[in-house]
């Protein structure tokens, strides 16, 4: 049988809860308002924006666009930080659950004694509203959260997880990330690990080719009364990813 994953590296936006396009284009949105600034950010919109990894270098890059200069910082930092308390805002307000499956699987891994840690662009104040609200028991079950704030090249450039993997002291190939996005998953992958996809509906309209080099591609992490779908990668039976199936996944040495 197929040796237990060494540790276990989970992205957020997208991969823990549905929160880019219901949480952080949302509070984009408040915080252009509250400054008295004309803009809105649609949804497709969004999804075009969410090339660029980080909240911060997503905003710099459009009010570049519509400005035909480079934004000034003065401005991009507090629209940041608006746009952070209204992200918090909507995640107290249980507008952002979980994904099905994951406080069940990262319980489950928890229990094997497996490490489990955060790997995200994300800042750490959002971070630590999603899970202080939505997944308490973070406090036991993760190691520790790469955040936003942690490298110089966010995602797709593997550098977060390079750092996690330095913390953790182990061999990449005997680590698994859980991603949603293309970005996601070549950071991953370039830094050696192997990666289980689970789209997002911010990811959904991403190229198939982009997530070639995963492991497994389905809709969700799956609960025992819910069905998932594995678009590609071994079969899962019993309709949830379990710590068994996760073994199945590991990168050959």
């Amino acid at each position: 049988m197929a040796a237990l994953p060494a540790a276990l590296l989970w992205d957020v936006d997208g991969t823990l809860a549905e929160t880019e396009l219901q949480g952080h284009r949302r509070a984009f949105n408040r915080a252009f308002a509250d400054a008295g600034l004309p803009w809105h950010w649609d949804r497709p919109l969004y999804l075009q924006l969410l090339a660029i990894s980080g909240g911060r270098e997503r905003l710099r890059h459009f009010l570049q666009q519509v400005s035909g200069e480079p934004a000034a910082e003065a401005q991009v930092e507090a629209l940041q930080a608006s746009k952070t308390r209204h992200y918090a805002a909507l995640v107290q307000a249980g507008e952002l659950g979980l994904r099905p499956g994951v406080r069940r699987l990262m319980g489950e891994v928890a229990a094997a004694g497996i490490p489990q840690a955060i790997v995200t662009t994300s800042g750490r104040r959002a971070v630590a509203a999603l899970l202080e609200s939505q997944l308490p028991e973070h406090r036991q079950w993760l190691d520790f959260w790469v955040c936003g704030e942690d490298t110089q090249r966010k995602k797709p450039a593997p550098e977060a997880y390079q750092l996690a993997l330095e913390r953790l002291a182990v061999p990449p190939g005997n680590v698994l990330a859980i991603e949603d996005s293309a970005n996601g998953v070549a950071a991953a992958v370039a830094a050696g690990l192997g990666v289980l996809v689970t789209r997002s509906a911010s990811s959904a309209s991403e190229p198939a080719a982009a997530f070639a080099a995963a492991a497994a591609e389905l809709d969700q992490l799956g609960e025992p009364q819910a069905a998932l779908s594995v678009r590609r990668g071994p079969a899962c039976p019993g309709g949830c990813v379990t710590l068994s199936y996760l073994q199945q996944l590991l990168r050959e040495p």
